[in-house]
């Protein structure tokens, strides 16, 4: 798939244009419904999901549902793991949920793939991509949805953080981009350039060029003191 599939997203501005895009790349893949949240916990085990998704009209309140979603077994197995996971039908039997498979098969929703990033200061970013039709069957073409999706979700989060949940910054702070923030908090957690872009899933040469750009910005000599200066204006934690 052309690179340019997966980078459209990070010219987003807004809200809506974000939809658009993971909407236009889902309906690429050939799913018709798509929902991008990103979940942000706070303390005492609070959970704040923001998020956007074409969901079916008559199905948004069942959808929304934090209680159905705490019994959902694709959403358990995202809020657990980092692997995507491919279900249908028989995901929903094995745990005896069978009438909840069938309330979301009346609107469309039959089978998916989705997946989780858990990233830094606990905020995650869950991608589901679903249809009525079954997942092909094929080895090599579930790979290549599987691969796919993945790649689109490193590129959307960073747009999510900046659009649905950009970071506060303290008055007269430099403006950092959220990837060299989060470029930044890797470093701090030790980790190089190398480690970081494979984290982050970009290269070595694009994570050194976040943390210089982030360096530079806030007036710092060195990695070193650029974290030390975000984590004093608070730009991180």
């Amino acid at each position: 798939m052309l690179e340019s599939n997966f980078t459209a997203v990070l010219s987003t501005r807004t809200r809506d244009e974000l939809q658009s895009e993971v909407v236009r790349f889902a309906k690429h893949l050939g799913f018709e419904t798509v929902a991008a949240t990103l979940v942000i916990d706070h303390h005492l085990g609070q959970a704040e999901f923001i998020g956007i998704d074409n969901t079916p009209h008559d199905y948004k309140e069942a959808f929304e549902d934090t209680t159905r979603s705490r019994r959902d077994p694709v959403m358990q197995h995202c809020k657990r793991n980092s692997v995507p996971i491919i279900w249908d039908q028989s995901t929903y039997a094995k745990q005896g949920l069978g009438p909840m498979w069938e309330e979301q098969a009346r609107f469309g929703i039959r089978s998916g793939i989705a997946m989780a990033l858990h990233m830094p200061e606990g905020r995650h970013f869950v991608l589901g991509v679903d249809r009525d039709q079954p997942i092909p069957t094929d080895s090599v073409a579930v790979t290549r949805l599987v691969a796919d999706l993945q790649l689109f979700a490193v590129h959307a989060q960073d747009a999510a953080q900046r659009i649905l949940a950009p970071a506060p910054s303290a008055p007269g702070a430099p403006a950092l981009t959220p990837r060299e923030l989060e470029t930044l908090r890797w470093t701090m957690e030790g980790k190089t350039a190398w480690e970081v872009g494979s984290v982050l899933g970009i290269s070595e040469r694009t994570a050194a060029l976040h943390v210089n750009n982030a360096t530079h910005k806030l007036g710092c000599v060195n990695k070193h003191q650029a974290v030390l200066k975000a984590l004093r204006l608070g730009l991180i934690r």
